[in-house]
């Protein structure tokens, strides 16, 4: 760690924090996230299923060699982000705290494994990155994926595809394979944004973590940076373009681990304005013993609503034209070249009276579906 790195460490002030005993994941779960995890859990035997597959998958020798060749955080290596890893199991009352690992990898990266037991791992290059409130906020959201669950199915999708990798010359091997994986990688987005907002329960600063994300976008250089410019970004990313860009957002997106940064930062400043999250600060949240209890229906009910909500308010091309097919809009045919050519004119097919804005919509929002974007090994990202 840099000098300048850790004077950082030393100079911020401990506060108090709230704790929240006994909260259940479900209380930050995103909701398709949520949605797929009760489901999961209700299957009887589900987890019993993956977890035989420890023998042919190499958790061991992962344990083994972050063992080896990494410093193990305690009590006399690392002890910052000890404190903060204990600190973070306190405030989620994670009963055991999982070993966790500084890895030299210049990348700014973070991850949460582990089939039996989960392990978290930072690489120097996040630890050198981040300052002491940024980096409290990875550790929340390490923290939250163990709380969750997460490491089992994040485990299995590395297994996958380092498999897919070795299996690609195969006639049809790696299709069936990356099948599989490209449904985890969304899941595992939708993880990570349930995430993000366990690292904000545990930091507490919503600043904090903004300025994290944004140097895991734009590297340290923070002086250079603005919060509010940077979620303009996510604002003109979803807004912006035609149908043409809606479909490349969805290719670009595909093979990725991790949602893109500021649609990230975005989702988690839109969360900590909502009553569920004052809720949670206030105290009121699910608890851990009322798991048993939950209804898989109510959560993909729960989940339907969610989307149903993202796409009415969306201001993507693609989901503005999904929600006016969805309401029953007006003649919608003409239009469809237009919005792929981005020249929809209010007037070009001399049909629009009386229909408003619905006449510059098409109901030809089958198409992005159409292409596949070649499977790729996922982009690192941090935490």
């Amino acid at each position: 760690m840099t000098e300048s790195s850790h004077e950082s460490h030393e100079n911020v002030p401990s506060r108090q924090r709230r704790r929240f005993p006994g909260i259940s994941s479900r209380a930050y779960e995103h909701p398709a996230d949520r949605s797929a995890l009760v489901a999961l859990r209700k299957l009887s035997g589900f987890d019993t299923v993956f977890k035989a597959l420890s023998g042919l998958l190499p958790e061991r020798s992962l344990r083994l060699l972050f063992l080896s060749d990494s410093v193990r955080v305690s009590d006399a290596q690392f002890v910052h982000l000890n404190s903060m890893l204990r600190d973070a199991c306190y405030i989620l009352d994670l009963e055991k705290v999982p070993p966790m690992y500084v890895n030299q990898d210049p990348q700014p990266n973070a991850m949460c494994i582990g089939l039996d037991e989960p392990i978290i791992v930072v690489t120097t290059g996040l630890v050198e990155l981040l300052d002491e409130e940024g980096m409290r906020a990875v550790v929340g959201h390490e923290v939250g994926h163990a709380l969750s669950g997460h490491a089992v199915y994040r485990t299995i999708l590395l297994f996958l595809t380092n498999l897919a990798l070795k299996v690609a010359w195969i006639p049809l091997g790696n299709v069936a394979i990356m099948a599989i994986v490209t449904a985890l990688r969304e899941w595992f987005r939708k993880s990570e944004l349930s995430a993000d907002r366990a690292g904000l329960l545990v930091g507490q600063d919503l600043q904090a973590s903004m300025r994290g994300l944004m140097k895991i976008a734009g590297g340290n250089h923070l002086h250079e940076m603005n919060v509010d410019a940077f979620l303009a970004q996510a604002d003109e990313y979803e807004k912006g373009g035609d149908l043409r860009d809606s479909v490349l957002k969805i290719l670009n997106v595909l093979p990725r681990s991790h949602p893109f940064t500021t649609v990230r930062a975005a989702e988690l400043k839109k969360w900590s304005e909502t009553r569920d999250y004052q809720r949670i600060m206030d105290g009121h949240y699910p608890r851990r013993d009322e798991d048993k209890d939950t209804s898989v229906t109510d959560a993909f009910r729960e989940s339907a609503s969610h989307y149903a909500g993202s796409v009415r308010s969306s201001k993507d091309p693609l989901m503005k034209l999904v929600g006016d097919i969805a309401g029953g809009a007006g003649d919608l045919g003409g239009k469809l070249r237009d919005r792929f050519t981005g020249a929809g004119g209010s007037g070009a097919n001399g049909s629009g009276a009386g229909q408003g804005d619905a006449t510059d919509d098409s109901p030809g929002s089958r198409r992005p579906e159409d292409p596949e974007g070649p499977a790729q090994e996922p982009g690192t990202a941090g935490s």
